[in-house]
């Protein structure tokens, strides 16, 4: 079972919809138990990380996202589920984030209209699984206005330009986060979901 953490977030509807589509069963939720259950974590989210971290504190679930990451169980981490991965995040002040990866979140820089949005393309910088059969410059679609910058370039599994080259896939072990909305960016977005299903898949027939 897949569970798609439910903590108010305005997105989870439309990624609830593009696993459908790919033929997925879901679980949205916000029960601790699930959560620490499941054969794999989605965490979506729009908006500012304080907000973010206000509702994963009021529903008391901060120790379970970092639980799930320590126990090796599959994680994707779509938008603010990528920021808050962060040590913490500089938009309007500075907030503390769950601390998963060393680095920040800072905003993009104003050489280029502000929120990005729109699609741009994903450059590779290692093999991963998330990427199995997507080619390397494929177009995904952004909307945001701040970017995560990990403290180890390890954690970059893709970059994108605007004003600057930015982190827009993290992987490392089992979590993956993008920046852009795979929900929203049509053939190579249900791909990339389509894949995190499969190493969910992979990863519980090793464990099972």
């Amino acid at each position: 079972m897949i569970a798609v953490v439910d903590y108010g977030a305005g997105n989870l509807a439309s990624v609830v919809n593009a696993l459908e589509r790919i033929g997925t069963k879901v679980q949205i939720t916000a029960d601790h138990h699930e959560i620490l259950s499941a054969d794999g974590v989605i965490v979506p989210g729009v908006g500012a990380a304080q907000d973010t971290m206000k509702h994963l504190h009021e529903y008391a679930l901060e120790p379970v996202i970092r639980a799930v990451i320590n126990r090796g169980t599959p994680y994707l981490g779509i938008c603010m589920g990528m920021q808050v991965l962060a040590t913490s995040s500089f938009e309007d002040g500075q907030h503390d984030c769950l601390d998963v990866l060393p680095g920040h979140v800072r905003r993009l820089p104003a050489r280029e209209p502000i929120p990005h949005m729109g699609w741009n393309q994903v450059w590779q910088t290692k093999d991963t699984p998330i990427f199995n059969g997507i080619p390397d410059g494929a177009e995904f679609y952004f909307v945001h206005s701040y970017y995560v910058d990990p403290a180890e370039r390890s954690w970059i599994g893709a970059e994108t330009e605007y004003g600057l080259r930015f982190p827009s896939v993290l992987a490392r072990d089992n979590v993956v986060a993008t920046q852009f909305h795979p929900e929203k960016s049509g053939r190579w977005g249900l791909t990339l979901l389509a894949n995190f299903v499969d190493v969910v898949a992979q990863t519980h027939a090793k464990v099972a």
